[in-house]
């Protein structure tokens, strides 16, 4: 009986499957086509696909096919691309060349809509219309008019420029009028202005806005009860005004972070001409922790301090802060908390405002597709402060001032996502610390918004 080594009899030894490494079949682009071509000029598109000719393997070719791909989608020009990558043909083919075509569709020349908007307990009706990749190069004439269901309405023209560089730099200039009614401080505003911006990238994730913004503003009465600190302020004024800007954003969603930061930086310059003027500083924080799949504590902070330019210059109530409703301080009615008069709230010079936050779920389990997926438990506890500070050199007294008379409730409640944007919040407060003049809330609040504290 004959035997073979190591196996049994007429056993034949199984082949070993190798991996293939697409790193190790040497690829040469040598041809890019892009299909669909109308309007967006050529420079634009050579610029975009260039980096495909520096692949050496077939795995950076499909690597680099797919960013390009990204970068055309994003120019602003296209509704759809798609990649094919081919063997070269023809005389001068190598053997190891490719071709590689992206067929495009291009946005239409014109277009338009009407779509709903929310806000800050108000819904707006907006009409627009936009004229995308204008010039070719990825540029957007836009206008649009927005009505709102609070007396407020407006209209917006605005160009928007991409120059396509590393910084992703975008210039954009606008012209607008908006109606503004403000019940709970007593008057209505009529605003019309003009601003130039121009945004980039210093790092990634980070984003910059460099803005001057011109505004004609006229200040009117609301009604005969309009209190006189308000009063006094009627007519017309002039701002003038350099702002800059500063976002980061790692968060996972907008609406249901589960982890990650968000922080934005506000300075503002006013009374470069013009009759207004004040030095101006806004921050936001918030810090996102998941204490495990589904329940995340958030933690956030806003703040807000502005001073008085010169003697000569003015601060009206439209540039103030304010605090207090269901955004920002809950159990506390809009614009609640702070100076008052005659009921009426007359906004501060500087505030804080900081929020603990629960979110959870439960009953339901998210996941599934169901109602999970767009409706959360939400429990909270908020403080807060807003008044005229007057600062001294003294960093003890400073605190002091800051945290005397804070404002604090607590609660739990239901928020339900509307879309990628926006959500509701359906919340029962209890306001347990207050002061004299402060409009509280006790009991049952809803909200509808983007920004929450």
């Amino acid at each position: 009986m004959q035997t073979g080594e190591g196996n049994g009899p007429n056993t034949a030894a199984e082949p070993t499957e190798v991996p293939l490494q697409l790193s190790n079949i040497k690829a040469l682009v040598e041809k890019v086509y892009v299909d669909g071509l109308g309007r967006t000029k050529d420079d634009l598109v050579i610029k975009t696909v260039r980096e495909l000719f520096e692949a050496g393997d077939f795995q950076q070719v499909v690597l680099k096919s797919q960013e390009v791909r990204s970068k055309l989608e994003k120019l602003g020009c296209f509704k759809n691309v798609g990649v094919f990558i081919d063997t070269s043909r023809g005389e001068d083919a190598s053997s190891n060349g490719l071709e590689i075509t992206f067929s495009v569709k291009e946005l239409k020349r014109v277009l338009g809509g009407i779509t709903t908007l929310v806000g800050n307990n108000e819904g707006s009706l907006v009409i627009k219309s936009n004229l995308p990749n204008t010039f070719g190069r990825g540029e957007n004439l836009q206008v649009e008019y927005t009505y709102g269901t609070k007396q407020s309405k407006g209209f917006n023209g605005m160009f928007i420029k991409p120059l396509h560089n590393k910084a992703n730099t975008i210039l954009t200039s606008s012209f607008y009028q908006k109606n503004s009614e403000w019940v709970t401080s007593g008057y209505h505003l009529c605003e019309q202005g003009i601003s130039l911006d121009a945004s980039f990238d210093s790092v990634p994730l980070v984003r910059h806005n460099l803005q001057w913004e011109g505004i004609w503003r006229e200040l009117s009465c609301q009604s005969r009860t309009t209190a006189f600190p308000v009063r006094e302020q009627a007519g017309h004024s002039l701002k003038s005004a350099l702002r800059h800007m500063i976002h980061f954003d790692n968060r996972d969603s907008t609406i249901f972070s589960s982890r990650g930061t968000l922080f934005q930086m506000v300075q503002e310059l006013a009374g470069i001409g013009g009759d207004v003027g004040f030095i101006k500083h806004e921050l936001n924080y918030q810090l996102n922790v998941p204490v495990t799949n589904d329940v995340v504590i958030q933690g956030s902070f806003q703040g807000g301090f502005m001073k008085r330019l010169n003697d000569e210059k003015l601060i009206y109530i439209c540039d103030r802060f304010f605090l207090g409703g269901p955004h920002t301080i809950r159990g506390f009615e809009q614009r609640g908390i702070g100076p008052q008069s005659d009921n009426q709230a007359l906004g501060a010079q500087g505030y804080w405002a900081a929020g603990l936050h629960l979110y959870t779920p439960l009953p339901f389990k998210p996941g599934q597709g169901g109602i999970g997926d767009i409706l959360r438990t939400h429990f909270f506890v908020n403080a807060g402060n807003i008044d005229n500070f007057d600062f001294s050199d003294n960093l003890k007294e400073s605190a002091r001032i800051l945290t005397d008379r804070y404002r604090l409730s607590y609660g739990m409640g239901l928020m339900l996502r509307l879309g990628t944007t926006a959500r509701i919040e359906l919340n029962y407060c209890v306001p347990i610390r207050s002061q004299r003049g402060d409009r509280t809330h006790h009991g049952v609040q809803v909200a509808v918004g983007v920004q929450f504290l």
